[in-house]
């Protein structure tokens, strides 16, 4: 039973560990999403209001950070856009490899490394996804670029 207990918890952190890489792109749409939803909410608008704002503003903010990554020319503009969209995903992995930690080592120091080796990982993964999710040359050019 023990095993399985264990199998159990090692599978759970695993599907954990896969929806918090698969998820980062989108940490900045869903931050937007709940401000503006918690925004919404606030002044009134309801639950179906809040939600109504939120997604329209997870939306928007997708919808434009893909348009000024594709619409940009400098190089310079691309990174600080692919940043915008890095920094709330590094805040996610550390927080979340942090709650992970916590749990299994007593020292704080080891719980703050490995949080920020988590944190680094969730970046780089983010920042591979972003510049794969979103194209960045001109259509239509062959290698050449005639």
């Amino acid at each position: 039973m023990i095993i399985l207990s264990i199998l159990g918890s090692l599978t759970a952190i695993g599907v954990l560990c896969w929806l918090l890489f698969t998820l980062a792109v989108f940490a900045l749409p869903f931050f937007m999403g709940v401000t503006a939803g918690t925004w919404a909410y606030g002044t009134g608008a309801g639950w179906l209001g809040a939600i109504v704002v939120g997604l329209l503003a997870a939306g928007g903010t997708f919808a434009i950070g893909q348009l000024l990554l594709v619409v940009a020319r400098p190089l310079w503009l691309k990174l600080l856009v692919v940043l915008a969209f890095i920094a709330p995903a590094v805040v996610a992995g550390y927080a979340a490899t942090h709650s992970i930690v916590k749990h299994t080592m007593p020292s704080e120091t080891w719980q703050v490394i490995f949080a920020s080796v988590g944190a680094l990982a969730v970046g780089v993964v983010a920042f591979i996804r972003l510049t794969t999710l979103f194209p960045t040359g001109a259509a239509g050019r062959d290698v050449s670029g005639a």
